[in-house]
C-alpha cells in the first residue's frame, strides 16, 4: 500500500471546486461517463490497429446506485490503467487540469458564462462526492488491479485492487448534501439530458419488455414479458451518420426524439456535414414558427462528440437562426471560455458563417425546386428569414432572390417579380416605385379597396419586424417606398402629374376647417383638407407613415427614434373637398345639424379605421338610431 500527497500549490483545492461550480455540480456525471466513453474508444482504436491483444467485443458503461451505502458507481470496460497511468492521469494530469481550470476562472466563475467544463473531468466528482475510490484494470498482458482513494484532501491511497474485468470502476461516496444523487428519477434525468446521445451503450438498471405472444395464446392471456437492461442512449444517432443513409422518415423520427413533447411535425431540415477548415455534424429543423420572437429561443442542443453541452448556443449560431430546432456538434469550439472570447474566437466565426450559408442554400433549392410548397410554408418561416435579412448581409444577398412578399390577393411575388409587375401603374411623378402594404387585411380593409380601384397592389405584410425590414430595403435599393394603405389616401400615397381641383374657394375650405375643428377636440387628430375624386369616401383617417413607423420600430427594438415608442398615436382627419356631403356640411344652416354632420362623418371614418371605441362608440350608435327613426 501506498500513500501520498498530490503535488498541487491550492490545498483547498475541493472546496472551490465545489463553490466555483455549484450552479452546475451535476455536470459531474457527464463528465465521467465522458472519461469512461473515452477509455472505451482508446480501446476500440487499439484494437482495430492491432496495438491491443484482446477481444473489444460489445463494451458498454453502467451507471449503479446503492442507496443504503449512499454510493454512486460509474463502470467502464475500456483501456483501464496501470499503477503508473493512475500515478500520471489522476494524480499528476488531471489534477492540474482542475487548478489550471480554477487559477483561470476564481475571479469570476459564476459570471464568465462558462459553457462547458471538458478538462475538469474526473475531479469535478468531489462536487457531489466526500470521498472518490477507483478500482482499474489495465487491458495490457499481466497487469494488475490498481485501487485509489481520496476523501477530498490532497492526501491520496493507491494500492493494489480486486478486480478481474479490464476497465474502470469509479465510485462517489455522496456527501450529505447532495444525495438528490441517489435518487433514480434524478440519475435518469441527468443521463437524458447529457448523455442520451453517447457513441458507447449506457445501461442504467434494468426495465420490463413484453414479448410477442404466443400463436396458441388466447385473447385472455397476458402477454409474456422479460427484465432486459435499460439501455438509456441511442449511440447512432442520425447527425452521425451520412445524409444518403437516411429517409425523410428518419429525420422526422429523430425531431420526435429530440422533442418528445412536440407534435408538430418540423417543415423541414437541414443536414449539416463538414470537416475543412473545421469539423461539424448536425441536423437543424425548422419547425412552425410564431409572430412572437421571445418564446422560440434554446432550442438548439450543443454537442461535442455526441456528449450534450448546452441549449444555449448564442455565439455560435447567429441569432437569427436561434429560433429553430436541432443539434449540431463539433469538437473545434472551445468550451472552457466566456460568451465574450467566443464571440471573437476565429473557428466559431467560421462555423456562424457556413451554418448561414447552408441554411440559406437550403431555403434557396426549396424555393427553386419546389415553389408552390415553399409558398404553402412562407408564412410559418418568414419571421427566421425576415430576422436573418436584417441581421446579417451575406443572407440578405442570398434571401433577397427567395422572400416573398404576399398580396392580399394571396398572390406571392419575390422583390424583383413585384418591382416589374407594378413599376408602371405604381410609379410616382417623381420616378420613386410605391409599394402599398397593409399589416392588418380586416381593420384596413376599406383602405385596401380604395388601392385596388386604382388597379394597385396591396401587399400583406404583418410581421413584427417588417418595419425594420421595409427600412432596410429603402435603404438597399434604388427609388423604392413602402406605404401603408392607410397612411395616406390613395391619390396622396402615388402622386401623379395630374391634381384634382378642388370645388371649394380658400375662403369655404377655410371656413370648413374651422367649423371641423370646433367639433373636434381631441388633439391627436389633425384636419386635412384635399381635393379628391368626387366618388371617393368624404372622410378619411390616415396614421402618417414616418412616424407610426418609427413608433412600432422603437417598440419591437433595434431602430426607429428614441423616445418614439412611448409617443401617443397621431392621426390625419383627411376631408374631401369635392364630396357632397362635405359641402352640405358646408352649407347647413343650422350648427346643430353641422354638428351632428360632423360627429356622424368622422365617427364613420373612425369605425372603418378600427377606432370608434367605449364611450364614443355608444354615443354613435344612439346618433345613428335617432337619425333613422
Amino acid at each position: 500500500m501506498a500513500t501520498g500527497k498530490i503535488n498541487v500549490s491550492v490545498d483547498n483545492i475541493f472546496p472551490l471546486i465545489k463553490k466555483f461550480l455549484y450552479s452546475d455540480h451535476e455536470i459531474f456525471l457527464r463528465e465521467l461517463i465522458s472519461n469512461g466513453t473515452d477509455a472505451t474508444l482508446k480501446l476500440k482504436h487499439l484494437t482495430a490497429i492491432g496495438e491491443a491483444k484482446v477481444e473489444y467485443g460489445s463494451p458498454r458503461i453502467e451507471v449503479k446506485i446503492d442507496k443504503d451505502a449512499k454510493k454512486l458507481h460509474v463502470i467502464d470496460q475500456g483501456i483501464g490503467m496501470t499503477e503508473d497511468e493512475v500515478e500520471k492521469y489522476i494524480n499528476e494530469v488531471a489534477f492540474s487540469g482542475a487548478e489550471e481550470f480554477l487559477n483561470k476562472y476564481e475571479d469570476g466563475a459564476k459570471d464568465a458564462g462558462i459553457i462547458g467544463h471538458f478538462g475538469l473531468g474526473f475531479y469535478s466528482a468531489f462536487m457531489v462526492a466526500h470521498k472518490v475510490e477507483i478500482i482499474t484494470k489495465s487491458f495490457k498482458e499481466g497487469s494488475e488491479a490498481v485501487y485509489w482513494s481520496c476523501d477530498g484532501s490532497p492526501e491520496f491511497t493507491l494500492t493494489k485492487g480486486e478486480k478481474e474485468e479490464r476497465g474502470t470502476e469509479i465510485i462517489l461516496h455522496i456527501a450529505d448534501d447532495s444525495t438528490e444523487f441517489l435518487e433514480e428519477n434524478r440519475i435518469s434525468e441527468l443521463l437524458s439530458k447529457y448523455n442520451k446521445f453517447m457513441p458507447i451503450p449506457i445501461k442504467f438498471g434494468m426495465k420490463t419488455e413484453t414479448l410477442p405472444k404466443p400463436e396458441d395464446a388466447k385473447e385472455d392471456d397476458p402477454a409474456p414479458t422479460q427484465e432486459v437492461d435499460n439501455i438509456i442512449n441511442n449511440p447512432n444517432p442520425a447527425w452521425t451518420k451520412q445524409p444518403t443513409d437516411l429517409e425523410e422518415d428518419d429525420y422526422k423520427r429523430f425531431y420526435r426524439e429530440l422533442y418528445p413533447m412536440q407534435f408538430e411535425e418540423p417543415l423541414f431540415h437541414i443536414h449539416l456535414n463538414v470537416d475543412y477548415p473545421f469539423n461539424l455534424t448536425g441536423i437543424l429543423y425548422f419547425p412552425k414558427l410564431t409572430n412572437d420572437l421571445n418564446v422560440q429561443k434554446d432550442k438548439i442542443q450543443l454537442y461535442q462528440n455526441q456528449v450534450f453541452v448546452t441549449d444555449n448556443v448564442e455565439g455560435i449560431v447567429p441569432e437569427f437562426l436561434t429560433m429553430l430546432r436541432g443539434v449540431i456538434d463539433s469538437p473545434d469550439i472551445p468550451l472552457n471560455v466566456s460568451r465574450s472570447y467566443l464571440q471573437a474566437d476565429g473557428a466559431v466565426k467560421k462555423i456562424s458563417s457556413y451554418i448561414t450559408r447552408k441554411v440559406a442554400d437550403k431555403l434557396s433549392s426549396l424555393f427553386k425546386n419546389n415553389r408552390e410548397d415553399f409558398e404553402q410554408k412562407w408564412n410559418d418561416i418568414k419571421i427566421v428569414i425576415e430576422y436573418g435579412m436584417l441581421s446579417e448581409d451575406k443572407f440578405f444577398e442570398k434571401a433577397d432572390k427567395f422572400a416573398l412578399y404576399p398580396t392580399v390577393d394571396g398572390k406571392n411575388f419575390t422583390f424583383e417579380e413585384l418591382q416589374e409587375k407594378i413599376k408602371d401603374n405604381q410609379t410616382d411623378k417623381d420616378e420613386k416605385t410605391v409599394i402599398l402594404y397593409t399589416s392588418d387585411k380586416e381593420s384596413q380593409h376599406s383602405y385596401i379597396e380604395a388601392a385596388k380601384a386604382k388597379g394597385y397592389e396591396v401587399l400583406l405584410l404583418d410581421s413584427p419586424i417588417i418595419g425594420h425590414l421595409m427600412q432596410k430595403l429603402e435603404t438597399s435599393k434604388e427609388k423604392i417606398s413602402f406605404a401603408r394603405v392607410d397612411a395616406d389616401h390613395i391619390d396622396n400615397l402615388i402622386k401623379k402629374e395630374d391634381t384634382q381641383i378642388s370645388k371649394l374657394s380658400d375662403e369655404e375650405k377655410e371656413k370648413l376647417k374651422t367649423s371641423l375643428e370646433e367639433v373636434i377636440d381631441d388633439k391627436s387628430y389633425t384636419v386635412q383638407l384635399e381635393a379628391m375624386d368626387s366618388g371617393s369616401s368624404p372622410f378619411i383617417i390616415t396614421e402618417p407613415e414616418f412616424m407610426r413607423r418609427m413608433k412600432e420600430m422603437q417598440q419591437t427594438g433595434g431602430g426607429g427614434m428614441f423616445g418614439m415608442g412611448n409617443m401617443p398615436d397621431m392621426y390625419n382627419i383627411v376631408v374631401n373637398t369635392n364630396h357632397e356631403l362635405v359641402s352640405e356640411i358646408l352649407n347647413t344652416k343650422t350648427a346643430k345639424k353641422r354638428e351632428r354632420l360632423i360627429n356622424q362623418s368622422i365617427d364613420l371614418a373612425k369605425l372603418s379605421k378600427g377606432l370608434l371605441k367605449g364611450e364614443e362608440l355608444t354615443d354613435f350608435i344612439n346618433r345613428s338610431y335617432e337619425m333613422v327613426k
